[in-house]
């Protein structure tokens, strides 16, 4: 039985990633806050107290000799490291708290892994941020990095010292460079989620109006279920790498809406409002991915759609809406 540590395993990828390896057999070990809000994996404890699974959880650390005890008693075949803080606006306000969490924490996994002398595979969750101010569309694993805000500075800080630390003492690391994914389980801080849960109560009655930013801003937006399973391709091959995972089509924060509202039969125009203060100090350019290279190398492409993915989002907090009503009714 493989073992794999999953950091921030309660967070959107990290439940979908530990779904996909408990389904393929393996021993699950995840870090979570102490305060963290386990919904998202809550499901799958239930499962492990009754079924033939095994998942543990670990408070996160941020101490690099606790993260060392934890590495030498788990020793674990695969690390995922996904725990970060990744809200790029919130970024901007807690620039110092971003690069700690985002950065740092890489490079203090990646001691403990040299200091233990175990040799696990390792995931560094890079993001399309690196590339910023992009000096070319679509952009590739070899498009040169200019981040424009605290985020993307942190991402392509922890995406550099990964590789760095492959070549100077061969560690198995692949960092996955993944575009905008989102899904029913995005926090509720992200813009997609705030459409989708705004359009649900909305259509139920319980919100009158939306407030959004910038309508214009353009992302490349995926699935994250689709995304995780090339988080898991990428260590399974002979060799480490680095692999941009996208759709190679973007939309539209206006799209995002108009998609969204039509899911409900509701006109966009009646409802949304722009609010300045949703604004960032600046944002970035046509970030659009060119996957050829892990389709080519790992055989993976994403599977749902743009259209999809806003649909699966906006029933899913739909459904939400109706669960609350019926459950305060019957209280």
């Amino acid at each position: 039985m493989k073992k794999a540590l999953i950091t921030g395993i309660a967070g959107q990828d990290g439940s979908y990633l530990a779904e996909l390896l408990l389904r393929k057999g393996y021993e699950v070990h995840g870090t979570v806050r102490s305060a963290s809000n386990t919904w998202r994996i809550d499901h799958l404890l239930r499962d492990a107290e009754v079924a033939d699974i095994r998942m543990f959880l670990h408070r996160e650390i941020s101490d690099s000799a606790d993260l060392t005890m934890l590495l030498r008693r788990t020793e674990p075949d695969e690390i995922y490291h996904l725990a970060a803080q990744s809200h790029v606006g919130a970024s901007f306000g807690i620039p110092e708290q971003t690069a700690e969490a985002t950065a740092l924490s890489t490079v203090r996994i990646l001691e403990s892994i040299r200091e233990t002398g175990i040799q696990p595979r390792f995931y560094q969750a890079s993001s399309s941020e690196v590339f910023g101010k992009a000096g070319e569309v679509p952009q590739r694993e070899t498009t040169p990095m200019r981040p424009r805000n605290p985020y993307g500075c942190a991402k392509a800080y922890a995406h550099w010292m990964a590789v760095s630390y492959r070549e100077s003492y061969g560690m198995f690391n692949c960092c996955g460079i993944l575009y905008n994914h989102e899904s029913p389980r995005r926090d509720e801080s992200y813009v997609t989620r705030k459409i989708s849960k705004g359009v649900a109560h909305i259509k139920a009655g319980l919100q009158q109006e939306l407030r959004l930013g910038n309508l214009s801003s353009k992302r490349d937006w995926g699935f994250a279920k689709d995304y995780v399973e090339a988080m898991w391709l990428m260590l399974q091959q002979a060799q480490p790498d680095d692999y941009v995972i996208a759709t190679g089509t973007a939309h539209s924060v206006q799209a995002f809406v108009e998609r969204a509202f039509s899911c409900a039969d509701l006109d966009w125009e009646k409802f949304v409002q722009f609010d300045s203060s949703y604004d960032r100090p600046i944002d970035v350019d046509d970030l659009i991915g060119d996957a050829s290279k892990a389709e080519k190398a790992l055989g993976w492409k994403p599977r749902t759609g743009f259209d999809e993915t806003v649909q699966l989002m906006v029933e899913g907090d739909m459904e939400a809406v109706v669960s609350n009503v019926t459950a305060h009714t019957s209280v």
